[in-house]
């Protein structure tokens, strides 16, 4: 295996560096061969301008002073240092080869024998001076074919670099063929193949580099879809097994909570329950039983399928005497063979042919409620979701006997409370007369054993004025407890309600409202009926009144004026007939959060009001909701 793992990206640089490593060499060798053409070229310039200087000499000769000949001199001599030395500042600098050196030489030896003739006023013959121009041009002819030759080898440097050029671009190509457009052909004819549902496909490199790393992902993703595509029918089936599964389990639970939350009674209840529970369990035989509150006993309340026999000796069983009923202390759900092949049949249930039991505790967190025994003729095992499944229908069970508990101890709630308010409406209104009608009958006898025939007949006239109180007391109780409440408004209950004063007393009545305001609660209206209704029968009973006016105010607040135009009483005055009205109005406001303010004086009638506070209307709204 190769253990050095080359990547695309330093492949690329290192043929990348290698050919800039080539074209820096070349551009360095162009600029060293043009370098030297220029300086061959100054070189030259220079060797001409020592031509130029000769004949100049040699003109000056003839009336010129000594002065500018010695600086002519001077020019020349600095012209041979110059390229004797070269100055790289120019650039100036002879090409030297051994043809260059000895022309270079011939023309300094023959300058230094001229020199001294000129300096010495006898200017050198015409031959003399063609002589020494023709060894500086021989220096320049040398010069000249030196830089011809650097020419050819910078030609041959600039045809190389094209070459190079044309041959790098050619080996890149080739390169990125084989290090990225060839692999990547490859993997893309591998993808097609795959996309066609060719699943064997597979692309072998070898190039230790991320290409290779893709290829191994792609054999290894084509692999894992092979085998997926290979089981995905059976992975399709088990899927849809489960989901059915799951589909059955959540139909089998809304099925039971639908009926536990429409049943309204316990045994109802339970046999509905065991019937549900044997078709989804497909167990033989279902039963249902119910433990008081001590976990002593279990009471059978229903079964389905449960042999008679089995039904019969098993309606109440001791905690913990056989499978069923385990103790409330463990209680768990367990899964009990009951028959064992090569042993005897365990029990009861063994010996009546269930091979398996199957007992589901019903609790909640609080305490045992039950339990559910499920008989199986067949050997029976559970998995998680069976486990689970049961356990919720039996936490479904818990939750509706519970809720019936509930509902049960709110009407029986209910119910005390209506009695309670009848036992205190009897109290306050009958019971009081018949204390009355009691005392005067006590009289009478008192009177008939004196033989006082004025006394009796009082007596007779208060015990008829009794008799008829108590009877109309009673007329008014029962229109008490017969008024009905309007969702949407009381007005009308109200009318109903003075229309019955009205006929009953033969007082006149009149309602009146004002302003509109959030419809009262039901609850809260049988309130203000009752207030308005003892408030009418304190009018009857001792205002003498031949006109009560009703005025309902619904803004900003309800509020209900029940004003008569009676004989009225001093507030401060110890009446107790009135107190006790007045007591019982009171008493039903302050329940609602309501207040009752009581005006009159004598000879003036009265005035009764009940005020509801926006909260007391709200939180009534919010109890109605809640219930």
């Amino acid at each position: 295996m190769n253990t050095h793992r080359r990547t695309v990206a330093s492949k690329l640089f290192a043929i990348g560096l290698c050919l800039l490593a080539l074209a820096l060499v070349s551009i360095a060798l162009t600029l060293w061969v043009s370098w030297q053409l220029e300086g061959g070229a100054a070189a030259v310039n220079e060797a001409g301008r020592m031509r130029m200087l000769s004949y100049r000499m040699a003109l000056q000769q003839e009336g010129s002073e000594a002065a500018q000949v010695r600086a002519t001199f001077e020019v020349l001599d600095a012209s041979l240092q110059r390229l004797a030395a070269g100055e790289p500042s120019r650039p100036l600098f002879v090409p030297w080869n051994d043809r260059t050196r000895e022309t270079f030489s011939a023309v300094q030896s023959r300058w230094q024998a001229l020199r001294p003739l000129w300096l010495g006023g006898h200017p050198p013959t015409v031959a003399e001076l063609d002589g020494f121009v023709l060894m500086i041009d021989g220096f320049v002819g040398a010069i000249e074919h030196n830089l011809s030759r650097w020419t050819d080898v910078l030609r041959a440097f600039q045809l190389t670099m094209v070459a190079l050029a044309i041959g790098s671009a050619v080996a890149l190509l080739y390169t990125a063929h084989l290090v990225v457009f060839e692999p990547l052909q490859r993997l893309q004819q591998g993808l097609q193949r795959v996309s066609d549902k060719d699943f064997s496909a597979r692309i072998e490199l070898d190039s230790g580099d991320e290409f290779s790393q893709l290829a191994d992902g792609f054999n290894r993703m084509a692999g894992h879809l092979q085998a997926l595509y290979g089981e995905l029918e059976a992975k399709v089936a088990e899927k849809t097994e489960r989901l059915e599964v799951k589909r059955q389990r959540l139909a089998a639970l809304y099925e039971v909570s639908a009926f536990i939350a429409g049943a309204e009674t316990l045994p109802a209840l339970a046999q509905g329950v065991a019937g549900l529970v044997r078709r989804i369990a497909r167990a033989d035989a279902v039963a249902v039983r119910w433990s008081d509150e001590a976990n002593e006993r279990y009471l059978m309340l229903a079964a389905d399928g449960l042999p008679e026999v089995l039904a019969q000796d098993e309606q109440c069983l001791p905690s913990g005497h056989c499978h069923c009923g385990q103790p409330a202390d463990g209680a768990k759900l367990r899964v009990i063979p009951l028959h064992v092949e090569g042993a005897a049949a365990e029990g009861q249930c063994g010996r009546l042919g269930f091979r398996t039991l199957l007992s589901v505790p019903v609790g909640t967190h609080h305490r045992m409620l039950g339990e559910m025994d499920l008989f199986f003729r067949r050997p029976v095992t559970l998995a998680d979701e069976e486990r689970s499944l049961y356990e919720t229908l039996a936490s479904h069970l818990a939750s509706g006997i519970e809720s019936l508990r509930a509902a049960a101890l709110e009407k029986e709630g209910a119910v005390a409370q209506e009695r309670t308010l009848l036992a205190q409406e009897l109290h306050d209104s009958i019971a009081q007369s018949l204390a009355f009608l009691k005392m005067q009958v006590a009289l009478l006898r008192e009177s008939m054993r004196r033989h006082d025939a004025a006394a009796m007949e009082r007596t007779v006239q208060e015990l008829d004025a009794g008799v008829r109180e108590s009877y109309a007391d009673v007329r008014e109780l029962l229109l008490h407890f017969r008024t009905r409440a309007s969702e949407e408004d009381i007005t009308a209950a109200l009318r109903t309600t003075l229309s019955k004063f009205e006929h009953q007393s033969g007082v006149l009545t009149q309602l009146t409202s004002e302003g509109h305001g959030i419809a009262l609660p039901a609850d809260l209206q049988i309130q203000v009926l009752h207030i308005v209704q003892e408030a009418l029968s304190n009018v009857r009973k001792h205002a003498g009144a031949s006109r009560v006016q009703l005025h309902v105010r619904q803004s900003p607040h309800w509020s209900f004026e029940i004003a008569d135009d009676g004989c009225g009483f001093d507030p401060g005055e110890d009446r107790s007939e009135m107190h006790v009205g007045l007591s019982i109005m009171r008493e039903r406001a302050q329940r609602i959060g309501a207040q009752v303010a009581v005006q009159s004086r004598p000879g003036a009638g009265t005035t009764v009001v009940l005020s509801l506070a926006p909260a007391a209307v709200v939180n009534s709204e919010e109890r109605s909701e809640a219930l």
